[in-house]
């Protein structure tokens, strides 16, 4: 899907500067993408897969100079762009090379973040995912009953009524979907590599975030609701934050869409989907989702890993383990969280 969209908003670049006949470009715009897609997923393994990566020595060499073959992949095409300039289409030439890079960003590095966001658990990525697609279709649904009011001029079918209806659906639904979600440790796992049955688990002890508890509701709904307490679970606290942004913020992703189709004169993307567009078309405000969700995971959400931590502890040499170890002995002892019959 990344690599579609990529080439969905290149093409639209080939199309506008006409730059079919530039020299080496069409090449170099695929080099790019194959380099910045090698760094970031490789990223990726050094991250999840240490243990496995640790049994095989010919990727070991290839993730501890992971970040250096990047460089020198990258700065490879560097210079095969310098060399390609030809005096008559400098100008064609820096903006294709802006265009690529943009691309880039808004594409690659945003597909690296949703899969970021599925490795911390499959209900970080269903609630925001169908948060955004129910927010899309119930704001039509309550433009096409009740909208009167324009909202923006970059959509003139969007109205005020939609978008608040839309609000407040997307709110609802995103609280009770995240309830049946939390129940099940499938969805609220953490997704994990196990060295020993060489395969993905998601299974654990669910955090805090996933145990049901009791909330004291406040006293303005005491009277509407009729309740005092209610239970539920502290992710659903959470999932009003996702979906109020995928309703209030994450329309703007189709709005700045829809202001680069018409600066360019174009009605879609491309035509992947009949009567739809392109891939793009249908991941505009995605993009813009995932992006949020990663920041809030790591704002909010995830803490220390010792998981983690441990993973990388293992990928030492046995000395340094052992420094590691000392240390770490050292520094419990002093602060008295060891019993006196350990400090031998």
């Amino acid at each position: 899907l990344c690599m579609k969209c990529y080439h969905e908003i290149i093409t639209i670049g080939y199309r506008v500067y006409h730059s079919y006949d530039l020299p080496w470009f069409r090449s170099l715009s695929w080099y790019f993408l194959l380099c910045v897609n090698y760094f970031f997923y490789g990223e990726t393994v050094a991250d999840y897969f240490a243990t496995f990566v640790q049994r095989r020595e010919q990727l070991q060499f290839l993730i501890r100079y992971h970040r250096f073959i990047s460089f020198a992949l990258y700065l490879t095409g560097f210079c095969m762009f310098v060399l390609s300039l030809v005096k008559k289409h400098y100008r064609l030439q820096f903006y294709m090379f802006a265009w690529t890079h943009v691309t880039l960003l808004i594409t690659v590095t945003q597909s690296h973040l949703v899969i970021q966001n599925l490795f911390e658990g499959m209900i970080w990525f269903l609630v925001p995912i169908s948060s955004v697609i129910c927010n899309d279709i119930t704001a039509y649904i309550f433009g096409f009953f009740f909208g009167r009011t324009p909202l923006i001029k970059l959509s003139p079918k969007k109205t005020w009524e939609g978008f608040i209806g839309g609000f407040f659906s997307t709110v609802v639904f995103g609280f009770i979907f995240s309830y049946f979600l939390a129940q099940h440790q499938y969805f609220v796992c953490p997704v994990e590599y196990n060295s020993e049955t060489n395969r993905f688990v998601t299974e654990c002890e669910p955090s805090e975030l996933f145990q049901m508890k009791k909330y004291s509701v406040p006293p303005l709904l005491q009277a509407v609701l009729g309740w005092e307490t209610v239970n539920m679970y502290p992710f659903q606290m959470h999932s009003i934050a996702l979906s109020t942004f995928a309703s209030l913020i994450g329309p703007f992703g189709g709005f700045f869409a829809s202001g680069f189709k018409r600066a360019f004169k174009i009605k879609d993307f491309a035509d992947t989907i009949p009567g739809h567009g392109g891939i793009m078309d249908r991941f505009d405000c995605q993009y813009l989702m995932a992006t949020f969700v990663h920041v809030y995971i790591t704002s909010f959400i995830r803490g220390p890993n010792p998981s983690k931590l441990l993973k990388q502890l293992l990928i030492l040499q046995p000395e340094q383990q052992l420094s590691v170890y000392k240390t770490l002995k050292s520094h419990l002892v002093e602060k008295g969280i060891l019993q006196p019959s350990l400090r031998g």
